[in-house]
């Protein structure tokens, strides 16, 4: 799957949260529809089996409750791909990456085969179809999250290469997987953030601690062997670049992945470093640019959102743009598509109680079009307008109104896009004043049920804010786009 990360670590943030988010995308010419729910203690299973690979793993005991954002339309599996545990442990799963043939020969994908010619079937291994549903029920740390991936990666493998960020109110990692069955991971600074676009990201890596004291980097326990064995370490002075060893270097990366990266990058820091003209040090073709970087200013949710809805504004490959050179415009994969599925930010903040650290803000379909709205992720329940998405379209959920909105709003832009905008800063400002509304009423209140209760109820309204104001925006890009309709005529009938 095609996605879009960035991570934010704690002093990189503006009120001192690590924040991770993530684009969920759609294949080319699919649109896959998400819902926002609870999973609960009774509802995990004690032996997962895989809808695609056919693999089964026996689960632990004890499961906690989690969030989740699987597939509304069930056939292909959960996929789960974003969620918090009772701990305020967050986990988004999966950035898809890029390998080389140099690391896919040397450690082969387990890839699932089926019974053919009297031969019985061979599963494959886990992908980003299981991977939340196997790993954050059971995890108490960003750290732990790490440490039992990768355990299951050795035993089971994987059928694809995937990147998986972990995180709790004091640290963030990051993992990504090598081959079938090796992985590596790196704790996020906490002064920097990080860019992720659908390539193996990370470049530079400390073998020495991730096979020793592990206090920034972890790894496959064989990693040394492996990498020697085969091979794999590029560098001409003895410093590790995994991305040299284990990424991709395709023309095609340039089109689609280095692109949005520069972008994100450009964004944060636009005066770091020259990103335009003749004399730029990096350009969206760059292979080096870099993983994460020290912004210029504190991060806010805002930016996270702003950054993963980008179509290349201010530049000459934004495909809405109606000046400079028309043959640039789209040029380069957007990070805000038609196919993005849903956007999560998963805010943990620190100077919160335990069981309202975690905010999940979630927008749904293309995120140069969506909103992003804020939900307490310790609940027992989410609001049906997010958790009631059906395979059908519905203006009575959050999943196909703003899918709506986007179709309509794309033809419309000239006329259109003032209202998007009008819309975007309404959601995310009602948003915060809801939640300091409530934060403050959970303060003073210290019986469990009834916080449980408060929470639930702060997240109602942010719901039915959502959808009042979804509905009005749907409304006004309507009408923006029935103007515009080739039969129509200035003269009325009268």
């Amino acid at each position: 799957m095609a996605c879009t990360t960035m991570l934010v670590g704690k002093k990189a943030s503006y009120d001192g949260s690590t924040m991770i988010a993530r684009n969920d995308d759609s294949a080319s010419g699919r649109f896959t529809a998400k819902k926002f729910v609870v999973v609960k203690p009774e509802e995990q299973p004690e032996i997962y089996r895989s809808v695609l690979s056919h693999v089964e793993i026996p689960l632990p005991e004890h499961p906690m409750r989690y969030t989740s954002m699987p597939n509304a339309v069930e056939g292909e599996g959960i996929w789960a791909a974003s969620g918090v545990n009772e701990a305020q442990v967050a986990m988004t799963a999966t950035e898809t990456l890029t390998s080389n043939p140099r690391v896919l020969g040397a450690d082969p994908l387990k890839v699932y085969q089926p019974a053919a010619d009297g031969r019985e079937e061979i599963p494959g291994g886990i992908g980003e179809e299981d991977l939340v549903c196997i790993v954050l029920p059971y995890i108490h740390s960003a750290r732990e999250g790490v440490q039992r991936l990768g355990t299951l990666l050795e035993q089971y493998g994987t059928y694809e290469m995937n990147g998986i960020a972990f995180q709790d109110a004091d640290e963030i990692w990051w993992l990504e997987t090598i081959g079938g069955h090796h992985w590596i991971a790196r704790r996020v600074p906490d002064d920097v953030y990080v860019v992720m676009p659908n390539q193996l990201g990370l470049d530079q890596f400390d073998l020495e601690d991730a096979l020793t004291e592990q206090k920034e980097y972890m790894c496959s326990p064989d990693m040394r062997e492996f990498i020697e064995k085969n091979h794999l370490d590029l560098s001409m002075d003895g410093k590790l670049n995994p991305r040299d060893a284990f990424g991709s270097h395709d023309d095609s990366d340039h089109v689609y992945n280095t692109p949005r990266a520069w972008y994100m990058l450009r964004c944060l820091n636009p005066r770091t470093r020259v990103w335009d003209g003749p004399d730029a040090r990096y350009t969206p073709c760059s292979d080096d640019l870099p993983w994460c970087m020290v912004p210029e200013k504190k991060i806010t949710v805002e930016d996270v959102k702003y950054v993963l809805s980008s179509h290349y504004q201010g530049t000459p490959y934004d495909p809405y743009s109606s000046s400079g050179d028309s043959s640039m415009r789209g040029a380069y994969r957007s990070i805000g598509i038609n196919r993005n599925d849903f956007l999560s930010v998963i805010q943990m903040r620190p100077d919160h109680t335990y069981d309202t650290k975690a905010i999940e803000w979630i927008a749904y379909a293309s995120n140069a079009f969506n909103a992003m709205a804020p939900f307490y992720a310790d609940v027992e329940e989410t609001p049906e307008y997010l958790a009631n998405t059906t395979g059908t379209v519905s203006t009575e959920n959050f999943y196909w109104s703003s899918r709506m909105i986007a179709a309509m709003a794309d033809a419309s832009y000239g006329k259109s896009i003032f209202h998007i905008e009008r819309y975007q800063e309404y959601v995310m400002a009602k948003g915060h004043e809801l939640i300091h509304t409530y934060d403050a009423l959970l303060e003073q209140e210290t019986d469990e049920e009834k916080r449980l209760a408060l929470k639930a109820e702060a997240n109602r309204k942010i719901a039915d804010m959502l959808k009042a104001a979804t509905l009005d925006t749907l409304d006004k890009v309507l009408y923006e786009l029935s103007n515009q309709m080739k039969n129509s005529y200035s003269r009325s009938d009268a």
